[in-house]
C-alpha cells in the first residue's frame, strides 16, 4: 500500500488556491511531469468529471491515465481517483485557511498491481517525495510577484 501526505503553507486566500489547483490547464505548471490534461466531456469540472492526463515517466516514456473528480468542495476539498492507469494513487487536497494564507494538505494512497506491488516502500517514498516538489512548485507559482492576478 502506498500512502502519504504532504503539508505546504501558501500566502494566498483558499479560494485562489482551489481556483488555481482546480484547474486542469494550470497543472502543467505545478507538476512538472504532467504533458497534458484534456477533460472528457462538455460542462464545468465538477465532481464526476473525468480527465485524461499524460505524464512524462523516466527514461521519456509517456504514461497516459483517466482519473476523475471524486471530491469538488470550493474552496475546501478537491479530489481525484484514478480509473485507469498504470500507478493506482488517489489524491486528495484539503484546504485550510491559517493566518494569512492557505494550508494545504495533499494526500495520496493506492494499491500497486503486480510487480509494482513488491515495490511499494520504494514507491511510497518517490511518490511522496515528487509530490513534496510538486507542492513546492505550486507555493513558488501562486506567491510570485507576477501571479498577483492568478490570471
Amino acid at each position: 500500500m502506498i500512502e502519504f501526505s504532504v503539508q505546504t503553507e501558501i500566502a494566498r486566500a483558499p479560494e485562489e488556491v482551489f481556483a488555481y489547483v482546480a484547474d486542469p490547464a494550470k497543472l502543467p505548471s505545478w507538476q512538472t511531469n504532467t504533458v497534458s490534461v484534456i477533460q472528457e466531456g462538455d460542462g464545468p469540472l465538477g465532481l464526476g468529471t473525468r480527465l485524461r492526463e499524460v505524464h512524462s515517466a523516466p527514461g521519456g516514456k509517456e504514461l497516459e491515465s483517466l482519473v476523475e473528480v471524486s471530491e469538488f468542495d470550493p474552496p475546501r476539498v478537491f479530489a481525484l481517483r484514478m480509473l485507469e492507469g498504470p500507478l493506482p494513487i488517489d489524491g486528495r487536497i484539503v484546504l485550510e485557511p491559517v493566518g494569512a494564507g492557505t494550508l494545504m494538505s495533499f494526500s495520496g494512497s493506492g494499491q500497486p498491481k503486480g510487480l509494482l506491488r513488491l515495490a511499494s516502500p520504494l514507491l511510497s517514498r518517490t511518490i511522496k517525495r515528487q509530490f513534496a516538489e510538486h507542492c513546492a512548485n505550486l507555493k513558488r507559482v501562486l506567491e510570485s510577484p507576477s501571479r498577483i492576478g492568478l490570471e
